[in-house]
Order: C-alpha cells, then structure tokens, then sequence
C-alpha cells in the first residue's frame, strides 16, 4: 500500500515537472522573436526579406516613417568650419531635391570631426551604429577620411567625398572609398608648375601643417618645383593651432624666397600671411590651395591677403541645375555658393548621388524599404557619366571619379577673382 502511495506520489511530481517543463518550452521562443527585431535593420536576410539581403552585409531596413540617413563628417566647428558649414548646406539642398521612394524620404546627417583623425574616427564609429545611416557624403578632410575609412569598409558603408584630396586614399585597395574631388597630385603639379612658370619664382620655400592634406599636397608641390628647374630653399611644418608664426617665418626670410607655399587650412595659412609682413617677406608671394580659399580667408587676412594666390576645384559649368540651386542656397542660407569654400557644388554632388545610388538598389517589400548594403557599395562604385553641378563624374576601379586639373585664383581689390 505504502508503495503505492510512494508510485502515485511520484506520478503527480513527474507531470508537474513535465507541465514546467512546456511551459518553459512556450516562453523560450518568445524571447527568440524579440532578438531579431532589434537586429532586423543589420541582419542578413530573414524570412520576407529580400535575397538581395542574403550577403554578409545584409540590408539596411526601414519601416513606414523611418528616414533615409546620409552621413557627413566634417569640420562644424572651430577655425576651419567655413568648409564643414558650406559643404553640408550644399548637401542639405541635395536632399531636399532628392524626392522619396514610394513615401521613404532622405536626411542629411552632418556631424563634427574636427576636422581630425580622431574626430574622423569617433564619427564613423557612430555612423556605423546607426542601422540608418546608408551611405556617407565624405568626410570633408583628408585625415578624417583616412581615419574613417576602414571603419566604413569592414561593414560596407560606402563613401564619396566632394573634397578629400590626399592621393594615398585611393591607394589603400578600399572598396567603399570613392571621391569626386581631384587629387592632389593634380593640384600640386599643377600648382608647381604654375608657380614656375607663369609667376616666374625661382627659388620657393614650402610650409605645411603636417597633416595628411597639407603635408602630401606640400611634398607634391616640392617634388614638381624641382623637377621644373626651380630651387626648393626650405621644407617646413608648422604647428595647427598657433597664432604666432614669426620664428618660423623667420627662419624661411632667411633664405630669400621669391614665393612661399602652404599646405594646409585657413586658420593657419591666414596667420602666416598677417605675419609676413613683419617678417622680412613682405615682396614673396603667398600661394595656398583649396584649404585656403574662401570668403574667411579673405576676413582673416584683409589688406595683408592681397596678391596671395590659391588653387581650387574648376569652376562648375552653368546649367540652368546650378543656377537654381544658386538660388535657393542664397535664400536658405544668405551667402553666395562658393563664398565659404570651393566645394559647394560637389557637397551638393556627393549627397545627391548617394542618393541616386539608394534609390537603384532599394528595394521594397511587405511594407518596408530594404538598401542591400554589398549592392549599395557597387553601385557607388560604378557610378558613369553622373551630372552633376560641379561636372560629370565616371569612377574607376579605385574610387577616383574625377580627372580635373585646378584652376587659380588670386586676391585682388579685396576679393577671389580668377588669376592669368
């Protein structure tokens, strides 16, 4: 009888475990649905998606309301934000041109780098948690990019900068990196032999800020003067940031240069060209690049900028596009395209294409917008014969997109206007 009891006994327990047990079976699978939802605008394809989806990369995902996000990095702050401000206005009239896909609409996100390799760096980290995000409209600087890059490329975020001139970018066998900018070596041979030739320098001392941008475009420009026959007296960093360039400067009226090169940025190339004057090099020429143009430069420097001289993108062709969005940045913003920095129009490029790029492969499908990321970087890639404002751009297998020599301009009575 006991033995029973102790059977029967046993039995109830046995199917109180075995209910336990379902119910644990039932509450398992509900967590397991709630995983992939937080997940679903980064994961590879899952059921419904599209086998666009089914790489590696997966899709960026977007339900009913979500925006389409274009990054932009670049300098909002400091002493070289003219160039972050203009080029993310140009971008921002892009996106509202852009239009939607079936009720999907385009934002601009442009945050603060710095202008820097950490800022670069720390924006594209940020870039890359945010599933929104699609593509990035740059970064501006050349040191950003380089920093933000591989951030970009170990998860197929793809890049097309309208400024980031350093030619090692295209170097690094990248395959989101593509830029509609020329390159330095064209700006710095050119500008070497323009200096050579046209101004009739013979002996040129060369600064630079030590960056990327400045130090790369400045050992171009060198490496040219020499070989066009001229004599290169002195090679020469600064450091960014100061406001006292006098001992250096010093230094290089020593040598008696006809000209003096910068590689670098506004905020410092406005300081050496106030303090030449006081240093012994008030008859050489100053001749700065496309960090050193710009209406800023031109408040920085007042009396002591006239005669300097700068090389810059080419100027975009007329269209009836280009004058439109003249306009409308006139009115939105209250200053000239093209005041600020020379990169207006590709700002506005960069953006749209990216644009342009997401709406041919975006797919949609049960109520939502998929952007195949592998498919996205591809078709940056392969961008051919693009119109846009600032020229048509066709890329090549290493991201180059554009093969335009600069132009020069000089400043004379207070403002840019284009040099002989």
């Amino acid at each position: 009888m006991k033995a029973m009891k102790f059977l029967a006994v046993f039995m109830v327990l046995a199917l109180l475990l075995a209910a336990c047990g379902q119910a644990a079976a039932t509450e398992a699978p509900a967590a397991a649905t709630e995983a992939p939802a937080a997940a679903a605008t980064e994961a590879p394809a899952a059921s419904g998606a599209p086998e666009a989806c089914s790489d590696a990369l997966g899709c960026a995902v977007f339900a009913q309301g979500d925006v389409i996000k274009i990054g932009m990095g670049a300098p909002m702050t400091g002493g070289n934000a003219s160039y972050g401000i203009d080029i993310s206005q140009g971008a921002t009239i892009a996106m509202s041109d852009a239009g939607n896909i079936e009720g999907w609409t385009f934002a601009l996100d442009a945050q603060d780098d710095g202008g820097t390799a950490e800022g670069g760096a720390a924006v594209a980290n940020k870039f890359v948690a945010d599933p929104a995000i699609v593509a990035v409209a740059g970064h501006i600087f050349s040191g950003a990019t380089a920093a933000a890059e591989p951030i970009y490329n170990k998860v197929g975020i793809p890049m097309l900068s309208p400024s980031a001139t350093n030619p090692a970018l295209t170097t690094t066998g990248s395959t989101v990196f593509n830029r509609i900018a020329f390159t330095d070596l064209n700006q710095g041979n050119n500008a070497a032999d323009y200096i050579f030739n046209t101004l009739g320098v013979k002996k040129l001392a060369v600064l630079h800020d030590g960056s990327d941008y400045g130090k790369g475009l400045a050992d171009i420009v060198a490496a040219q003067f020499v070989k066009d026959g001229g004599e290169v007296v002195i090679e020469q960093a600064i450091t960014p940031g100061e406001t006292d360039y006098t001992a250096v400067l010093s230094t290089v009226a020593s040598k008696t240069p006809d000209a003096v090169y910068f590689g670098g940025y506004t905020a410092e190339g406005a300081v050496l060209v106030n303090q030449m004057k006081t240093t012994g090099l008030d008859k050489a020429i100053f001749f700065g690049c496309d960090g050193t143009y710009g209406e800023d430069f031109l408040t920085r420097t007042g009396a002591n900028g006239e005669g300097a001289y700068a090389s810059i993108a080419p100027a975009s062709p007329d269209s009836e596009a280009k004058t439109a969005f003249n306009a409308a940045y006139l009115e939105k913003f209250g200053k000239e395209a093209g005041s600020l920095s020379p990169y207006t129009w590709a700002g506005y490029d960069a953006a749209a294409a990216l644009a342009a790029a997401v709406k041919q492969v975006a797919v949609v499908a049960d109520g939502k917008l998929y952007v195949p990321r592998a498919a996205l970087v591809a078709a940056v890639r392969g961008l051919t014969n693009y119109v846009g404002l600032s020229g048509t751009f066709s890329c090549q297998s290493n991201g180059e997109c554009n093969v335009d020599k600069p132009q020069f301009v000089v400043v004379k009575d207070g403002a840019w206007t284009n040099a002989e």
